[in-house]
């Protein structure tokens, strides 16, 4: 018998038996087939970089009206200092694995919403057009004007000069890292509902700072194997401005005072 599972805004999540097994087994309509199958090569991508552990894809599958996604089940534990601070480890390890070029070979969803991953040489455009741009163009569509349009597109005509000096490389990303989207097994890290991509590495932090869920061995640790540039505080700000968007855009203008508040300062 499924047995619902709690924790997603999205898609239904069940614990189901197959096999002899316990099965995580997200579910939705026909149409989130291609959302399914873009998480399911995120995380067979996050393996590959052979350093944080993710939940082994079991299977991805469009039946009539509705698409699934099986996953290995995992049973988790409370969170500690030391799986923190593997944690903070294993995700700089992660972000040595790189490539050639920005973006991925698909695209994928942040939430709900589609994350165009075209590949670009250039990161400063690739943020420009892909990320702040589109969630700006989608907030006007939203209703959101006035002073966001106006900060958000005078940020983005200045966008390069946070990043003179600084020259990011394209490294492996989880995309949606926030503290409902990590936990522990066996006393090790486990992260999931990943929306991959190759970019700065600093992306991933800023979103690791919004919502908490990451203490100071996270953060410490990371530093120790990959130490932060100059410059880092604001390129965060922007960062998570891409997701606080996002969230506006998703969820409405509960968001719309902080997106407001980062522009600003960083105007």
């Amino acid at each position: 018998m499924p047995r619902p599972v709690g924790g997603g805004d999205i898609s239904s999540a069940w614990r189901v038996r197959a096999d002899g097994h316990h099965v995580f087994l997200k579910t939705g309509p026909a149409s989130s087939y291609e959302m399914f199958l873009a998480e399911s090569e995120g995380l067979k991508e996050l393996e590959k970089a052979d350093a944080l552990r993710v939940p082994r894809v079991l299977g991805c599958v469009v039946s009539g009206t509705e698409a699934m996604l099986a996953l290995e089940w995992i049973n988790f534990e409370p969170a500690s200092t030391d799986a923190e601070r593997e944690f903070g480890r294993l995700l700089a390890k992660q972000h040595r694995c790189r490539k050639k070029r920005f973006g991925w070979h698909r695209d994928n969803t942040i939430g709900s919403t589609p994350q165009i991953n075209s590949r670009s040489d250039d990161w400063v455009q690739f943020f420009t057009e892909h990320r702040l741009g589109f969630q700006l163009e989608l907030a006007a569509r939203n209703g959101f004007g006035g002073t966001l349009q106006v900060d958000g597109w005078k940020l983005i005509d200045g966008l390069g000069k946070f990043f003179s000096g600084y020259w990011p490389e394209p490294s492996l990303l989880h995309g949606d890292l926030w503290g409902g989207n990590w936990a522990v097994a066996a006393g090790h890290p486990v992260v999931f509902d990943p929306a991959v991509y190759y970019g700065d590495r600093e992306a991933d932090i800023a979103m690791t700072m919004l919502f908490g869920g990451f203490g100071r061995a996270f953060y410490g640790a990371y530093e120790e194997e990959w130490p932060f540039e100059p410059g880092i505080e604001e390129r965060l700000e922007i960062y998570k401005l891409y997701h606080v968007l996002n969230h506006l855009n998703l969820f409405g203008s509960a968001y719309l005072s902080r997106a407001e508040s980062i522009l600003r300062n960083l105007v």
